[in-house]
Order: structure tokens, then sequence, then C-alpha cells
């Protein structure tokens, strides 16, 4: 007390405003690593699926089927920098590390559904597109699994051949009929690169399944 006068109290709009303050460098660096240039790029990626599907939805227009390819070719390019970039300028994040395997997911899923319809894969190569399908789907089951154990897979430099050789694959197959017309032989060389690449997820999800089974039994 000063002069018979009793100090103001605090209230809790004071106490929070002196702590939220303290906060908000650790706030803006958050905000920060959100809209960084990689992570920027994995949104660019997961919008570029609906401009995909619009482009494929009528396959017959050679115009929007080369136009698709430069999208494809464009989101598979950031694929690879995405990371790379996150990685040189240390701006990796907990969104990013989210987001980066679902573009991913999404990317190829809606492609190969695309690809179907129009009929650029069907008969026995759909069997390669349901193989790859069907991975993706057990995969994100796994790492759920494993997560909530706390436990996370590397990925290996096979799974990496992989995802090489299936981007290879739908981009070929994006070309298509277009694609025809200035290399004979695209799609037959795309739907070679799905096979393998179908074959190669066989491979990389019994690894992890094998991996996720262990850890199931060390559970029980």
């Amino acid at each position: 007390m000063v002069d018979g006068i009793s100090p103001k109290p605090l209230t809790p709009a004071d106490t929070h405003g002196s702590s939220g303050s303290g906060d908000l460098p650790g706030l803006a660096m958050r905000r920060a690593r959100t809209f960084s240039l990689p992570n920027i790029l994995t949104y660019g990626r997961i919008l570029a699926v609906p401009a995909l599907v619009v482009c494929l939805f009528w396959p017959h227009d050679m115009v929007l089927r080369w136009g698709a390819f430069v999208i494809f070719v464009a989101a598979a390019i950031t694929d690879y920098f995405d990371g790379y970039l996150a990685r040189a300028w240390s701006q990796q994040s907990a969104i990013g590390r989210m987001l980066d395997p679902i573009a991913d997911k999404l990317l190829v899923a809606a492609i190969l559904l695309m690809l179907v319809a129009d009929g650029t894969i069907r008969s026995w190569s759909l069997w390669a597109a349901i193989i790859i399908l069907c991975r993706e789907i057990l995969v994100s089951g796994l790492r759920e699994f494993l997560a909530e154990l706390q436990v996370s897979v590397p990925v290996t430099k096979v799974a990496k051949w992989k995802t090489t050789l299936q981007l290879l694959a739908v981009g070929f197959l994006i070309a298509g009929p277009a694609g025809d017309r200035v290399l004979p032989g695209t799609t037959q060389i795309g739907l070679v690169l799905l096979w393998i690449a179908a074959v190669l997820t066989l491979y990389t999800g019994f690894d992890y399944f094998r991996a996720g089974l262990r850890h199931l039994i060390d559970q029980e």
C-alpha cells in the first residue's frame, strides 16, 4: 500500500496478456514453419490432385491430356524439393511430415482411378493398380498402429525406387494416347513400369507388414 492506495489486483486478462506476449516469438515461428516454402510445395501438390482429375475427366482431349502431364511433372518435382529444402534449410515441421506422404498417396490414387476409368489401365494391368492401392492402404494402417507404439519404420532404398518407378509409370500413362503420337509405345512403357512398381510395392509392403507384426507380437 502506498499513500493509502491499495495496489490494483491483477485480473485474468492482465495475466493472460503478459504470458501471451511472451509466447509471441514461438507462435510466429510456428506460423513461419507452417507457411515455409517446403510446406507450400506440399500444399501445392495436394491442390494439383483436383486439377489433374478435371484434366483427365475428358481423356480424349489431347490438350487437356498434355495439361495433366505438365501438372503431374510439376507435382512430382515438388515431391523431391519439399523434403530436400526442409532438410537443407532446417524447416522440417510436424505438418510437413504428416502431409507429405498423404499428398503422394492422394496424387497416385486419384490418377490411377482416372486412368482405369478412361481405359488406359485395363485388363490384366488392373491388378497392378489394385496392388499399389491396397499396399498404400495397408501401409497407412500400419503406420498409424506403429505411431501409437512410438515406433517409426525408416524408408528403405527399395521403397524409394518403388516411388520413383511409380511416378515414372504414372507420368507415361497420363501422356497415354497423346504421348503415343509423339513417342510410339508411350502407353506400353507406362504399363511395364507400372508392373515393375507393383512388384516392388508387394516387396516393400511385405517388409512393412513384417515389421508391424513383430511389434504387435511384442505388445501381446
